[in-house]
């Protein structure tokens, strides 16, 4: 009942339609008895009555009305079914609309945590095949049931109307029918709970190997793939197959007892024509409305077998539909501030299902100042960077921004203070200039070429076919992996936030590249803390102050010659670094 409810408030804007399309259902659907009356009246007025030639002679005009009766009714539910079916599909498409746009907006609204928890395949099977099988129940299951309901009822009435014995006779079949039926629903319905979590694997392997396929071209694993993608495609098709096939089990016996009809109506009904009990139109009448008491019947597998794809779908929907982040954008319109760029991190810890990834972290980036952060990897360096603008909240601690608890701001005032270039760089299906721009849409192109100046991106772009106007690929692919940092470096600065957050964004570029975007960094013309992720001394020997983060926890802070004075873990990495330069001056020299 609760999906029905659902359902139900989602048609807000289209419940009058939709209410109208079941109306017409009924109506249509009960007209279906009135042409068989008519057959009756032909067939005992004209055919088989005691006066049945005389009424020919005399009675004429009747028939004629009755024949032309026959076809306006037929012409009537024509026109009805097509009404009908029309106004299911238009309420039905336009609740699909709104409730796909709803889910979108409501996937969006999601913080990282869900992300994490949720595959990207199983995310585009309920926006995409959910969807479509949750409309097409409103618009065709539910017409179904209604009309099928509606033409049994109707014809169990009027066989009532007819002879009560016959017809009781006739509905003796119905239990056993029903049983088989709801034998057959509690046997199907979690097989097609399995059949759409098979689905969303499918769809997930799919979306993988697409979004990875450089990397499955550059370790030559194709066939892998392939029989990867095999085996969840096997595995989809056998769940199908046994949730289509486990009908077969049940469809002998209801269509034995639909047939069945037949064989009462002929024994029972022929019986009490000849006993004069009914007359030949009557029996007639019985004859042509006994499909709408054995068709409901015959059809009540393939009715429930669509009616468990319809919840589970739903069920996946309602899932998305009721989802609520732990980190909620109200999106409230204030007057966006703009900040200092002050940043404290007061004894912050933090668990990732129960690991605990940063532990008692404390420290302060003053305005302006420029902090670089290192460590070994999985020190906790980009979690460390993922509080400040609230991707995820802290367990323990507090993270403040201008001396205000981040948890306490406006989200986008919040992220509409801070520029990121992830250590993951995502380039969208767009040129170059719109990626440049993504945060500024109104950004003026002489902007987007000093940015990526700055970024040391705009020589390779002018080489480009287009220029700033080359479209580059999905992930960017056609890229190198050090042109799309330089992008998403310019990206991120191109926004002139006050707080700039740099995520390993140098790794993938030469030395002579690094040292111009280390100088842009330093002489960037508006006021900008920046917070650097990197690897690389070279990178961090400029920053005002350096963090050497180890299993989450801060273990050495200060500028680059009070880090190499202490001879700790900053002082390894930069012996390491310049003695495998050594070694490369060396070679080089000797060759």
């Amino acid at each position: 009942m609760f999906e029905l409810k659902w359902l139900w408030q989602n048609l807000e804007g289209d419940r009058s339609r939709y209410i109208l399309a079941l109306i017409l259902s009924v109506v249509g659907s009960s007209l279906t008895i009135v042409n068989p009356y008519i057959s009756q009246r032909i067939v005992d007025t004209f055919i088989s009555g005691e006066h049945a030639m005389q009424n020919l002679t005399q009675e004429r005009g009747l028939l004629i009305m009755l024949c032309l009766g026959m076809i306006g009714f037929t012409l009537l539910r024509t026109g009805l079914a097509y009404l009908t079916t029309m106004q299911y599909e238009q309420a039905s498409q336009n609740m699909l609309y709104r409730i796909r746009i709803f889910l979108y907006n409501k996937i969006q609204g999601q913080d990282m945590e869900y992300y994490d928890r949720n595959r990207t395949g199983d995310l585009m099977t309920k926006m995409t095949g959910d969807l479509d099988m949750v409309r097409h129940s409103m618009a065709w299951i539910i017409k179904t049931i209604i009309e099928s309901l509606t033409i049994f009822i109707a014809a169990v009435v009027y066989f009532f109307s007819i002879d009560v014995e016959l017809t009781l006779w006739l509905l003796i079949l119905s239990p056993p029918i029903f049983i088989v039926a709801y034998i057959f629903a509690k046997r199907v319905r979690p097989m097609y709970v399995d059949l759409r979590e098979r689905l969303s694997q499918l769809n997930t392997i799919t979306q993988e190997n697409i979004a990875g396929n450089r990397v499955v071209k550059a370790f030559a694993r194709e066939d892998y793939e392939v029989e990867k993608f095999t085996e969840k495609n096997v595995n989809y098709a056998k769940a199908n197959k046994a949730a289509a096939l486990v009908w077969l089990d049940y469809f002998p016996y209801l269509e034995s007892f639909a047939q069945a009809f037949n064989v009462i109506l002929m024994l029972v009904g022929g019986l009490f024509v000849m006993n004069g009990r009914i007359t030949f139109g009557e029996f007639a009448a019985f004859s042509s409305l006994i499909w709408a008491v054995s068709n409901p019947m015959r059809n009540i597998g393939i009715i429930i077998n669509d009616i468990q794809r319809f919840f589970a779908s739903l069920s996946k929907i309602v899932d998305v539909y009721y989802a609520r982040p732990h980190i909620v954008n109200e999106h409230n319109a204030i007057d966006k501030r703009r900040y200092d760029g002050r940043i404290e991190f007061d004894h912050v810890s933090f668990k990732y299902d129960n690991v605990k990834v940063l532990d008692d972290v404390s420290f302060t980036v003053e305005p302006g100042e420029t902090v670089a952060i290192m460590g070994s990897t999985g020190s906790g360096k980009t979690t460390l960077i993922n509080l400040i603008p609230r991707f995820y909240d802290v367990s323990e601690g507090r993270v403040l921004v201008d001396g205000t608890d981040v948890r306490k701001l406006e989200l986008d005032e919040l992220r509409g203070n801070i520029g990121v270039a992830t250590q993951d760089v995502l380039l969208f299906s767009d040129t170059i200039d719109g990626n440049i721009a993504f945060g500024d849409p109104d950004l003026p192109e002489e902007d987007t070429v000093k940015y990526a100046r700055l970024a040391a991106a705009h020589d390779f772009i002018t080489r480009m076919p287009e220029g700033y106007d080359t479209i580059v690929g999905e992930r960017g692919v056609g890229l190198s992996g050090g042109q799309k940092q330089r992008i998403a470096l310019a990206r991120a600065m191109a926004v002139r936030r006050p707080i700039l957050i740099l995520d390993d964004t140098t790794s993938a570029v030469d030395l002579e590249t690094e040292e111009h975007i280390q100088q842009s960094l330093r002489e960037l013309d508006h006021p900008c803390t920046k917070i650097i992720i990197a690897q690389r001394v070279s990178t961090t020997a400029q920053a005002d102050r350096i963090l050497i983060l180890d299993g989450g926890r801060l273990i050495e802070e200060g500028t680059h010659a009070e880090l190499l004075a202490k001879r700790g873990y900053y002082y390894e990495v930069f012996m390491l670094q310049n003695e495998g330069i050594g070694r490369q001056v060396s070679a080089h020299g000797k060759e």
